[in-house]
């Protein structure tokens, strides 16, 4: 059987807003929850923190220094983004957790649930990455830290991002890295309002980002399809000792920030067909229905080590979309 860790610490609680914001703690009740409930509240780690040294392998000392003054009270880095007198130290435990489970990730299969907040694949290296507006919650890039860890171990780092938004601040950090190969599936035309296909890298590094922006109301046959054609033939190809996952659930059916209507099928296929590689999933978006059955589907489709076999039936947009890839993307990916 495969390892299987939950790196969490009750201080991801502290990074709190004065007043209601859909990114706050009740979201790791709703985690908990749906883990418990599937008997995957269990082998739970307290990580250690990261110290401010390892955030400059990420992000620039100005914004670090930043975040750490406005972190001194209640207040707001941008109009979507809080900080709080918790934000600091939760943002370092969340970076030192992320860094924890890729390093136990590539000691041993399995996979490592690092269960954090405040999320971060929204921050880029000096903040707000890509022209977005705000920084859209995240204060620190967490999965950007991991895969620095990995690169450095393995020579090469493989991110999926499946949270229903574009991790802008991930492809800015990454652009010129031929190292760091970055799959991004997001929901198209919506914040930030970047990933789109012809994004593909800086010019050294240019089939290592692939953005696959979904149409608008996308169901699990879409994303089932666009998984099977697009991103299982690159992971395949690769080959990585480890997967770092950019695991967000806010595209999941009944969630209110996207019009993505997933279920627990998708989630489940999606951590079937990842089942021989080691995992590290680190927590991005999800409110609430999101994590409480698509975080542990996706768990529970990477510990069964049987890949689901289904017959899908997508849009002629998806299909669309798979055919424009694939032109783009062909001179680098046998697809």
């Amino acid at each position: 059987m495969p390892a299987y860790e939950v790196l969490y610490s009750p201080l991801f609680r502290e990074h709190k807003p004065e007043e209601y914001h859909p990114e706050n703690p009740s979201r790791l009740d709703y985690a908990i929850e749906g883990l418990k409930a599937n008997d995957l509240w269990k082998n739970i780690r307290e990580p250690e923190e990261a110290t401010p040294n390892d955030l400059l392998g990420v992000h620039e000392r100005p914004y670090v220094a930043r975040v750490r003054e406005l972190s001194k009270s209640s207040g707001n880095l941008d109009p979507d983004t809080y900080v709080s007198p918790g934000t600091w130290n939760a943002a370092l435990k969340a970076f030192g957790a992320s860094r924890e489970a890729a390093l136990s990730a590539m000691e041993r299969k399995g996979l490592y649930l690092a269960l954090v907040r405040p999320p971060g694949h929204h921050s880029g290296r000096n903040g707000k990455a890509f022209n977005a507006p705000t920084l859209g919650f995240c204060i620190f890039n967490n999965i950007a830290g991991a895969a620095k860890l990995v690169e450095a171990l393995d020579g090469k780092a493989v991110i999926i991002d499946f949270d229903a938004h574009h991790g802008n601040g991930t492809q800015e950090i990454f652009w010129n890295d031929p190292n760091v190969i970055h799959i991004d599936i997001h929901e198209t035309d919506i914040y930030p309002w970047s990933g789109h296909e012809h994004e593909v890298g800086g010019r050294d590094a240019k089939g290592t980002k692939v953005n696959i922006p979904m149409p608008h109301y996308s169901r699990d046959d879409d994303y089932i399809f666009v998984w099977r054609e697009i991103v299982v033939p690159i992971v395949e190809n690769l080959d990585p000792k480890v997967i770092l996952i950019s695991a967000g659930f806010d595209g999941f059916r009944g969630e209110h920030l996207t019009t993505l209507r997933l279920t627990e099928r998708f989630f489940r296929y999606a951590g079937s067909t990842l089942s021989k590689y080691s995992l590290t999933v680190i927590l991005e978006g999800g409110y609430d229905v999101g994590l409480r059955k698509g975080l542990p589907a996706f768990i529970e489709g990477h510990l069964s080590g049987i890949e689901t076999e289904e017959t899908v039936h997508p849009s002629y947009e998806t299909l669309k979309t798979v055919e424009k890839i694939i032109e783009i993307q062909k001179k680098q990916w046998e697809l």
